[in-house]
């Protein structure tokens, strides 16, 4: 009796992910939410072929909206965003394209959007410079109906080469930075204690912490496990905001409060990861205000 083969470790760890770490890394895959949450809904998958051929269902599925969603997160051909790897990657056969080229090309996008509403798509993978110049150039003349569906097929086949990726690539952790800028005196917040914790399926797991520099940053902390969706900040402002703390950071600016304990003692910030990404957070911070946002 034949026994049938275990699912390999991509597979398996897409099926056992937490659903957010599972539906950030599908958007990777394709841009649609609704593309992304019918396959999370089917899960779990028993092999890749299953997982490919319901990727392959849902693309056919996607109503005109969804699809111009999912078409909507693919830049055009010859211009990969920053931040985007995948298209850069996939779009390789432009990198060494000569300078003309490039400038036909991003004539024939502008030409292509306006006639169609959307970006010109199509599987590049493997494809030389030529190829691509020469496909648009035919697809041009095609009716928006008939673009619309080879648009949907090329997506499908987008779709399918990133979702092997996905399968066979190692998990990536997100990874956080933070820094602590005092905007009452202008200057970064030195020795800020400040701890990371860590929230997946199971509930919060502390990490550990770190301490900010002389320029107010937390370069080490702790990175969170692959499955992670979400981490929380705690900065003991407590001790730096009172105003023995601040005297030594800025001598001769005016005391910032009355006497007493200081009025934020602590800050905790809540926020969400995604698998492969970094979020930096930073905290601006005063005696009676603070504010937090996501950095770069």
């Amino acid at each position: 009796m034949t026994s049938t083969p275990p699912p390999a470790p991509g597979l398996t760890r897409f099926n056992t992910s937490p659903d957010g770490a599972a539906l950030a890394a599908l958007r990777q895959v394709c841009a649609s939410p609704a593309w992304g949450e019918a396959l999370l809904a089917r899960r779990p998958y028993a092999t890749e072929d299953e997982l490919l051929a319901a990727g392959d269902t849902v693309t056919a599925q996607l109503t005109d909206a969804e699809l111009t969603a999912a078409l909507a997160g693919h830049p055009p051909i010859g211009r990969p965003e920053e931040g985007d790897p995948a298209s850069a990657r996939e779009q390789r056969g432009m990198a060494g394209a000569p300078v003309p080229l490039k400038a036909e090309m991003t004539e024939l996008n502008l030409a292509y959007q306006e006639r169609f509403g959307h970006v010109f798509l199509i599987c590049a993978t493997g494809a030389t410079a030529e190829e691509l110049r020469d496909t648009l150039r035919t697809r041009l003349g095609h009716t928006p109906e008939r673009e619309r569906e080879i648009a949907r097929a090329e997506l499908g086949r987008i779709n399918r080469l990133r979702l092997t990726r996905l399968m066979a690539a190692e998990p990536a952790p997100a990874s956080v930075s933070t820094h602590v800028l005092d905007t009452s005196t202008g200057r970064p917040a030195t020795g800020v204690a400040v701890t990371l914790a860590a929230r997946a399926d199971a509930g919060w797991t502390v990490l550990g912490g770190s301490v900010t520099d002389p320029d107010g940053r937390c370069k080490d902390l702790p990175v969170p496990d692959p499955g992670t969706t979400e981490v929380r900040l705690t900065f003991a402002t407590g001790p730096y905001l009172d105003r023995g703390e601040r005297a030594g950071a800025e001598r001769d600016a005016p005391a910032p409060r009355e006497s007493g304990a200081p009025f934020f003692p602590e800050v905790t910030v809540t926020f969400t990861v995604a698998p492969g990404e970094h979020h930096h957070v930073p905290l601006l911070l005063n005696p009676f205000g603070y504010s937090v946002y996501r950095g770069s």
